[in-house]
């Protein structure tokens, strides 16, 4: 699968990060804090410019 993803600095990146490690610090599992996060991420940057992404197992 093919995915539009923010290009993102390394300070956005490291802020990403740090709200991850807080969500799943106040209880949340690891799966969900990154879709929020990620989801933020989309909202925050859309119409901006997006690098492709090409999954692992879109390779096989």
């Amino acid at each position: 699968m093919f995915s539009g993803m923010p290009a993102l600095s390394h300070e956005e990146q490291q802020v990403a990060v740090e709200k991850i490690h807080q969500l799943i610090a106040e209880g949340m599992g690891s799966g969900e804090a990154i879709a929020i996060v990620a989801q933020e991420l989309r909202e925050k940057h859309q119409g901006k410019k997006q690098i492709r992404v090409l999954f692992e197992e879109d390779m096989q």
